[in-house]
C-alpha cells in the first residue's frame, strides 16, 4: 500500500505568526499561521490526502475507505485517536487546561487531552508555564484567576530546542511567545482557557473563559517530574512517538498491520523509499505510512518524528499508567 503525503488543516489564531509558512514549507494564504494539523481526523480540522487515488480526500475519508490502513491498535477507539500539529507561539498562548476522558466525554462528548511537546525553535529566553510552583487549594487558584495574579504560582519552564514536555490531562499551561513547537496529542479539541491577558477576539470582545470547568479538572500541583520514556519522546495510550535522527545515513522501519506510522519531518531534507516508491521531503512535511505497508526506509540529512498507536493498556517504563 502506497505511503501518503498529508496536506495539513491550517489554522488562524490571533496569537501565531509566520514561522510555519517561511521556516517549515507550510502553505496558507492569510497573514497569520499559528497551528497546521499535519494529522489530523478531527472535524474542526481536518487533514488531507496529498495524491494519489485519494487526492483531495481527508484523512478520515481514505480511512473509511482503507480501514486496514490505520491498523488493529486503532480499533479500540471510537474515533481516530491522535492529532499532531505544528504551532508557532509568535505571541503568548492563553493559560489552559485539558479534561481527562471521563469528563471531556460526559461533559464535551468527545475525548480529552494528553499531550506532548517537542521544542523545534525558540527565541533566547523562552519560557512555558507547567504545572504549579507548589500546591494550592481551589479557593486560591479561583481567587488568583480573578485578581490576575495567576502566574504568580505557576512553574515557568525554560525551553531548548531538543526539549520535550509531556502535558497529562488536567495539567495547567500555556506555550509562551518565541516558541515553535511539535505538538503530539489525544484527538480532542476541548480547552478551557483559565486567563487569557483579557485579549480580544476578531469580534472585539474579551475571548471566553471557562473557568467552572477548569476549577474542576485542574490538578494544582507542581508538574510530575518521574516520567521515563526509554529511547521514546513519549507515551500514553493513545500515541507513541520517538525520534529519527539520521545525519546522511538512512534508518529502516516497517509497520506490522499493528497501526500506521506518522512520519512528520522537524529538520532537514531526505528521501522515504518503500518497494517502487520514492518520496523526496523537506521540514514541515508529514506523511501517513499505512499499517500494511510493511518495510520502508528513510535516508538524508534530517530528523524525523515518528508516531504511532500503541497496544492496548499502555504503561509507562517506571511503572506508572498515563
Amino acid at each position: 500500500m502506497a505511503i501518503l503525503k498529508i496536506i495539513p488543516a491550517c489554522q488562524s489564531y490571533l496569537w501565531g505568526g509566520q514561522k510555519l509558512k517561511t521556516d517549515y514549507h507550510v502553505k496558507f494564504d492569510g497573514d497569520i499561521l499559528a497551528e497546521a494539523w499535519e494529522l489530523s481526523c478531527h472535524p474542526d480540522g481536518p487533514s488531507k490526502v496529498a495524491d494519489g487515488p485519494y487526492a483531495g480526500k481527508t484523512l478520515e475519508e481514505y480511512l473509511k475507505a482503507v480501514p486496514t490502513a490505520a491498523g488493529t491498535n486503532c480499533a479500540r477507539f471510537k474515533e481516530f485517536p491522535v492529532l499532531i500539529k505544528l504551532i508557532d507561539a509568535h505571541k503568548d498562548l492563553s493559560i489552559q487546561v485539558h479534561p481527562d476522558n471521563a469528563y471531556a466525554l460526559k461533559n464535551e462528548h468527545q475525548f480529552g487531552k494528553t499531550e506532548m511537546w517537542y521544542i523545534l525553535d525558540c527565541k533566547p529566553g523562552a519560557f512555558l508555564y507547567y504545572g504549579f510552583q507548589h500546591p494550592i487549594s481551589k479557593e486560591e487558584f479561583h481567587k488568583r484567576i480573578e485578581n490576575g495574579t495567576l502566574t504568580e504560582v505557576l512553574n515557568a519552564a525554560p525551553v531548548h530546542p531538543g526539549d520535550v514536555f509531556f502535558i497529562e490531562s488536567g495539567t495547567i499551561h500555556a506555550i509562551c511567545a518565541g516558541i515553535v513547537l511539535a505538538e503530539i496529542q489525544q484527538s480532542s479539541n476541548v480547552t478551557y482557557r483559565v486567563f487569557d491577558y483579557k485579549r480580544k477576539g476578531k469580534d472585539g470582545k474579551e475571548r471566553q473563559l471557562h473557568i467552572p470547568q477548569a476549577l474542576d479538572v485542574t490538578r494544582r500541583v507542581p508538574p510530575r517530574t518521574d516520567y521515563d520514556f526509554g529511547d521514546k519522546l513519549g507515551f500514553c495510550d493513545s500515541f507513541v512517538s520517538d525520534l529519527i535522527k539520521l545525519g546522511g545515513n538512512s534508518a529502516d522501519s516497517v509497520t506490522d498491520c499493528s497501526s500506521f506510522h506518522s512520519l512528520l519531518v522537524s529538520k532537514g531534507s531526505g528521501v522515504i523509499t518503500c518497494r517502487s516508491q520514492t518520496l523526496s521531503f523537506q521540514k514541515g512535511d508529514s506523511f501517513f505510512v499505512p499499517a500494511d505497508t510493511g518495510n520502508y526506509s528513510i535516508s538524508g540529512t534530517c530528523e524525523v518524528i515518528r508516531t504511532a498507536v500503541p497496544p492496548k493498556n499502555t504503561y509507562l517504563p517506571n511503572g506508572n499508567r498515563v
